[in-house]
């Protein structure tokens, strides 16, 4: 059993580095992947310990990107790295995308604080550590008691129809795709089912688009899919020749409901060989 989608809090998990190899290797997981959104900084921290206790660790990433069209959709695109460390040239660029993050979280302070709330960006990035989103922001609007739980404050003031939200320009899809290959890595859309798009063919279409841009692989299993989801983009992966990747997008206790490598209920059970078929499929 392996997990290709994993959170640490060095983005917006709670697990540390050390802690999510540990915790993978009691799970008996024979591949682990860190995806934390727009940093290796987890990654890095775990691999010497990954290493030392035979684990397969896998370099990843997660970038929310945009996909402008009739109406704009929210993309997250997963990063792959399968056989060589991402370039320093992607490092470089990502720095890039976390100095545009920090200018959107500078401009939400300042519309918190309009709206009569006392709150620094110090304390916030205290919590986010090497990254800081608004999971984050909720987290001390919380215990500052602004808001009674995270979806209070997202509700309230961090959600795209509160008064005090403030867009954050991503990078459009495909150049995050772009940016992956050129970086060494496989470009993979993360739980298409998040697209929102009910109709098999609208959704096809838009996966095709991003197939035509450069996309490498469909995340096919994840928590969030049903058998009838899986069952649908396995077929579709294979009609549009993407690879097929799977993994948990375990968060630790913020998200308490998903459990490492099994999802939620059990509704995961990953081979390995979904990670040495996507490794094959990357060789050139």
């Amino acid at each position: 059993m392996i997990d290709l989608h994993t959170h640490t809090n060095e983005s917006d998990g709670t697990l540390t580095p050390a802690e999510l190899v540990d915790a993978a290797l009691k799970r008996g997981l024979e591949a682990l992947a860190i995806t934390d959104h727009d940093t290796f900084a987890g990654y890095d921290q775990a691999s010497l310990r990954a290493r030392a206790n035979g684990l397969d660790l896998v370099c990843g990433i997660e970038l929310s990107t945009r996909l402008a069209g009739q109406r704009e959709f929210t993309i997250h695109l997963l990063g792959y790295f399968l056989h060589e460390p991402p370039s320093v040239e992607f490092r470089a660029w990502l720095d890039e995308v976390l100095a545009e993050r920090r200018d959107r979280n500078l401009r939400l302070i300042e519309k918190l604080r309009s709206l009569g709330v006392e709150i620094e960006l110090s304390e916030v990035e205290a919590v986010g550590r090497t990254l800081t989103g608004r999971p984050h922001f909720a987290r001390v609007l919380v215990r500052k008691g602004y808001a009674r739980n995270s979806e209070d404050a997202f509700r309230r003031y961090l959600g795209e129809t509160a008064p005090s939200y403030v867009e954050r320009h991503g990078p459009h899809t495909a150049l995050g795709i772009q940016q992956v290959i050129a970086g060494g890595g496989l470009p993979v859309i993360a739980h298409p089912v998040r697209l929102g798009i009910r109709n098999p063919e609208a959704e096809e279409a838009v996966i095709r688009e991003l197939r035509d841009a450069g996309l490498g692989g469909i995340e096919v299993y994840h928590s969030d899919h049903r058998s009838a989801d899986v069952e649908r983009y396995v077929a579709l992966a294979k009609k549009i020749d993407l690879a097929i990747t799977g993994g948990s997008d375990f968060h630790g206790d913020a998200k308490p409901g998903i459990s490492l490598g099994t999802g939620i209920n059990g509704n995961l059970n990953i081979p390995r060989a979904v990670l040495e078929n996507a490794r094959k499929k990357t060789i050139s």
